[in-house]
């Protein structure tokens, strides 16, 4: 089979309200700071894939926002809803397809410009949920007390994540919440929905992030070391919210074992080095390593209290500050991508954990990660 690998990576940085910058201006960013990283330029690229949501950006065919700062002129250009490692994904398969070489793949979001209360709403059943006026909030906070309940993990264990992952972005340029924080700020922060405080949940972000994909034909022709695409798959469960199982994650075990298996690793706990996951809400991070085998179950809060997950612990999680530190809502994943591109290339900074010779990215869609994507990338073809 043919491989793919990632040359190139570029991120604005995460703010709360980027008022002086446009869509594109954000995707110019992004962009030209993958091409610099890749030692490329836009007619080096064969095609552009460009991740967006027209619910988040308030307008149809959302894609057009920053098409031409992406470069999409005289390419072919495709246009994907939802996380950006879903996009970046349909970025591989055309690389593979024989068709395109490089693959130049961008995700946006503005937060401060949507009301994510009314959005995420409108991802309920028109029927008989949505009427019930609940949003993403308060459904993560039903499966976070459904997780409490099954596991005993403690409002304690789950703030422990929040003060990991604020403490690491103070090593990451260009995250949002950098904070020196302990439990008990995190535990008398206000109460956004029970049991999620404000110091539980990710803020509201801005941002843009791009990476690019080549086949291995050509992989080898720019400035940067590949980084290569081992596995990758994702996978949906149950639509309505109801017919999950909320303390689980059905549909995450699932893709995490294809993507171990496509990259064929054998015991997931020895192999990864370093992991960058979806934890919009400080629950999920713990939720998520049990679902994917990085943790055995019901035991990830005590493997926090441990230091396990640490930046020098034996699986550093997050060593970038996380979705908790900054959450441009369709660009997160890819800046979870481009996080782990840099710890395998050494060139992570302050952030930078030993020997990250392989690492693991999760991104998801839907309320309560009903579809996840996973992503094994490793230094080595």
């Amino acid at each position: 089979m043919d491989k793919a690998a990632i040359i190139g990576v570029g991120m604005t940085k995460i703010e709360k309200s980027k008022v002086g910058d446009t869509y594109a201006d954000m995707a110019w960013e992004a962009v030209n700071k993958a091409l610099v990283d890749a030692g490329m330029t836009i007619d080096d690229i064969d095609n552009v894939v460009t991740t967006s949501s027209d619910f988040w950006d308030g307008r149809t065919i959302s894609c057009m926002a920053v098409g031409d700062a992406s470069g999409a002129a005289e390419k072919n250009v495709t246009c994907v809803e939802g996380d950006g490692t879903y996009g970046a994904f349909y970025g591989m398969a055309r690389s593979l397809s024989g068709s395109y070489k490089t693959t130049l793949v961008t995700g946006h979001s503005k937060g401060s410009q949507s009301i994510s209360s009314l959005i995420t709403n409108a991802a309920f059943d028109p029927i008989y949920e949505r009427s019930l006026g609940m949003d993403m909030i308060t459904a993560c906070a039903m499966q976070a007390r459904s997780y409490m309940h099954r596991t005993g993990t403690t409002a304690e264990q789950m703030a422990m994540v929040s003060v990991k992952n604020h403490g690491n972005a103070l090593k990451n340029p260009l995250a949002q919440l950098p904070l020196k924080i302990t439990v008990e700020d995190v535990l008398k922060s206000e109460m956004i929905a029970d049991p999620l405080h404000k110091l539980d949940c990710s803020p509201v972000s801005d941002g843009c992030a791009a990476v690019i994909i080549a086949h291995e034909s050509v992989a080898n022709k720019f400035k940067q070391k590949p980084v290569w695409i081992g596995g990758v798959s994702f996978c949906a469960d149950s639509f309505f919210f109801g017919d999950r199982d909320l303390s689980r994650a059905k549909s995450l075990t699932q893709a995490a074992k294809k993507a171990y298996s496509m990259a064929g690793i054998k015991d997931q706990k020895k192999e990864i080095d370093v992991v960058e996951l979806y934890d919009a809400f400080t629950y999920q991070e713990l939720l998520w390593l049990e679902e994917m085998g990085l943790a055995d179950e019901a035991l990830a809060g005590k493997l926090l209290e441990k230091g396990e997950f640490n930046i020098d612990g034996r699986l550093p999680v997050n060593a970038s500050g996380g979705l908790l530190s900054g959450h441009p809502v369709i660009a997160a994943g890819l800046y979870s991508l481009g996080a782990v591109v840099k710890q395998i290339r050494g060139d992570a900074g302050g952030f930078q954990v030993k020997k990250a010779k392989k690492g693991l990215v999760q991104g998801l869609n839907g309320l309560g990660g009903q579809s996840h994507c996973v992503w094994i990338l490793d230094s080595e073809k």
